[in-house]
């Protein structure tokens, strides 16, 4: 997938941190998956919502990257009571409620892809991670990620359902992120615009 193909390219493959907000159903899984593959030749994605197999399926259908350039953080095998070991490119976490582990296992997966500058890190979702925790543990949790994601200049991109929570939740998880995609379903499609603190919002546009 060429950088073109993608509305709002280069703005948002430029971008250190992105966070896609909308509601169920629009296209914020796959957008993600966009953004990563059109920034980067390779990628982590932490997954609380999919299974690994399935991330990797979908990460190499939509991008058009071999499974060999995909490492994932699966937080739902195990937690369906499923024993099944490490692997190279594929670490599972026992619950998306242990945050400590997802970083560990995070850690791991960084440590083996940190001589590939054009990696790029995915996180679905937040809002997952806004079932066992506060706003303000997932903030700190944020916070970290980005400042490992940052220090090797990696572009992270963050998905979050802006109708499950309030006001203050939604201002908190979005204010670490440089940029912020709102998505929407219309009766033509899945559109979407950016946002940051120094603009206002681009106009909608499909994707």
């Amino acid at each position: 997938m060429s950088v073109e193909e993608l509305p709002l390219a280069p703005t948002l493959t430029d971008a250190e941190s992105v966070v896609i907000a909308g509601p169920p159903m629009s296209g914020k899984y796959e957008l993600m998956h966009r953004i990563l593959g059109a920034a980067g030749d390779r990628a982590i994605v932490l997954s609380t919502g999919h299974d690994a197999e399935r991330v990797r399926t979908d990460y190499t259908e939509t991008t058009g990257h071999n499974a060999e350039t995909v490492g994932i953080v699966d937080c739902v095998t195990r937690e369906q009571g499923i024993e099944i070991e490490d692997v190279e490119l594929t670490k599972y976490a026992s619950s998306p409620k242990n945050l400590t582990e997802l970083g560990v296992k995070f850690t791991e997966l960084a440590e083996l892809f940190e001589p590939y500058p054009e990696t790029t890190v995915g996180l679905h979702s937040l809002s997952q991670l806004l079932m066992y925790w506060d706003a303000d543990r997932i903030y700190q949790f944020v916070r970290v990620l980005l400042g490992r994601t940052r220090s090797q200049e990696w572009l992270t991109v963050a998905v979050i359902n802006s109708t499950m929570h309030d006001e203050r939740t939604l201002h908190t998880l979005l204010d670490p992120f440089d940029t912020v995609v709102d998505t929407r379903t219309t009766d033509e499609g899945w559109e979407m615009r950016l946002r940051d603190r120094s603009s206002s919002p681009t106009p909608w546009q499909q994707f």
